[in-house]
């Protein structure tokens, strides 16, 4: 897949990773915000919701990537919107700008085909993915490996990187294979 040049090209890009408790949801938006600040050099904030309950609960990471100073921490309008449930593509996928391009979860999230006409829309089958490589946990690791092939916004060795230093002991390769899987599967499907 090439990268989509609408936010692939932009020095300031917004994007929304959102789902339950438990999906690694506030994870992925540390890992993508130290890709991009500490591995690439560039600029980036996070900002992080979730409801009262730790597990099964709503929950969002904002992050902000720039290559300037940002002057306001939370995500205005969202360029990328991540949705790995049904509750977070009702509370963030449904109310995304138009031009918002929304990563949906293909197997945990029912799109409405009327709301996103004309819209941009890409579905990875995550948990799938992190299932056939034998643990569900890693579901948001190849989330960000489709979003970094699909977008194109941080370069892939600047994740792989920033996963490396950032998950468990003993688990970097587990994770680093599921970044592989995210990123080849937005490499194939446009094969």
């Amino acid at each position: 897949m090439t990268p989509m040049a609408s936010v692939r090209d932009k020095r300031f890009v917004q994007v929304v990773l959102s789902g339950f408790g438990g999906q690694g949801v506030i994870t992925a938006g540390q890992i993508l915000g130290r890709a991009v600040a500490v591995h690439e050099g560039r600029n980036a904030v996070m900002a992080q919701s979730y409801g009262p309950e730790s597990r099964g609960g709503a929950c969002k990471a904002e992050v902000i990537l720039a290559d300037a100073d940002i002057a306001y921490p939370r995500v205005v309008a969202p360029d990328v919107a991540v949705v790995l449930s049904q509750e977070a593509y009702r509370k963030v996928g449904l109310v995304r700008p138009r031009p918002c391009l929304l990563i949906a979860e293909e197997d945990l999230v029912t799109l409405d085909d009327v709301a996103e006409s004309g819209r941009p829309v890409l579905r990875v089958p995550s948990t799938r993915l992190a299932e056939q490589l034998g643990r569900r946990v890693v579901q948001n690791i190849v989330t960000l490996g489709f979003f970094c092939g699909a977008t194109g916004v941080v370069s892939p060795d600047a994740l792989r990187e920033a996963i490396a230093a950032s998950v468990p002991k003993g688990t970097e390769t587990l994770n680093l294979r599921a970044f592989e899987a995210g990123y080849g599967h937005a490499q194939g499907a446009a094969a």
